[in-house]
């Protein structure tokens, strides 16, 4: 017998609120200890020093309930809808913008969205939301708020590469892209990239890759050897922590990928900063 589990409106905006205060506040585990081991290899002395201060600005912020950075960001929601969850009191989409707004009237935090993007006004309470939504099986709804600094996002990109270019294209332009980003993206960084698709797929998985905990490869094994390639490749560029030289510019690639046209070789890399926020409940 098939049951339908019910989730109000109002739960889904008083978790969507915790969520973008919690991601602010609170750097996740696996992204700090990137950074300790890091900072135990790193040749260069400001290099090593620079993510030190990242791990003690990363305790403080958590510790006092204040933002990792200044740019509290886009807030990015990817939703697993449950095809047995049906959503009460109101609308989903309206319901994550709602704790949008009451997460960071109530944190604090910066307000960065402009509703039109040629007028520039701000909407004075960080939405709209970028929402992703994925129908999956079950009757479990998780909502993952990712917040994206504009400066990393600034220095992301999206190539439609000719089949023929294959691997060694790839890499190019993933190394081309980082080494064009030079300072600006706040290294240390996590690198995401995908690989397939479409032109917005291919975006799209470059956004999901960064939601992998920090250094989990990739479960193709072709796969996974790419990412260890390009990042030891990125590492070799000199940029290093804050741009300040060093073999620390990124501490982690994560690729994704799906099939894609015979005529097409789509690839995106989502450049994310040191501060690689996210955070997820699951209802």
């Amino acid at each position: 017998m098939l049951t339908i589990k019910s989730i109000d409106c109002q739960v889904i905006i008083s978790q969507v609120a915790r969520l973008c205060q919690e991601a602010n506040y609170k750097l996740g585990s696996d992204v700090l200890g990137s950074f300790k081991k890091a900072s135990t290899t790193e040749v260069s002395q400001s290099g090593k020093e620079i993510l030190n201060i990242l791990v003690e600005n990363a305790n403080i912020a958590a510790t006092e309930s204040i933002p990792i950075c200044q740019d509290t960001g886009v807030a990015v929601v990817f939703v697993e809808l449950g095809q047995d969850v049906h959503i009460v009191n109101g609308d989903l989409n309206e319901a994550i913008n709602e704790g949008v707004r009451k997460g960071y009237t109530e944190g604090y935090l910066r307000k960065s969205m402009v509703g039109h993007p040629l007028e520039r006004v701000n909407t004075g309470d960080n939405t709209p939301a970028v929402i992703h939504t994925t129908i999956v099986p079950g009757d479990k709804l998780k909502i993952t708020v990712a917040p994206k600094g504009g400066g990393s996002e600034n220095m992301s990109a999206l190539k439609m590469l000719k089949p023929a270019e294959g691997v060694e294209g790839v890499k190019q332009f993933v190394l081309d892209t980082v080494r064009n980003a030079g300072p600006n993206p706040c290294p240390p960084l996590i690198i995401g990239v995908g690989i397939g698709g479409t032109m917005e797929k291919c975006a799209l998985l470059a956004k999901e890759a960064l939601l992998r905990p920090v250094g989990q490869p990739n479960k193709l094994p072709d796969i996974a050897r790419l990412e260890q390639e390009l990042l030891e490749k990125i590492n070799k560029l000199g940029i290093g922590p804050s741009g300040l030289g060093g073999i620390t510019t990124a501490v982690a690639v994560h690729i994704e990928i799906f099939g894609c046209h015979i005529a097409s070789l789509p690839v995106a890399v989502n450049i994310n900063c040191h501060a690689a926020r996210h955070k997820f409940v699951e209802l």
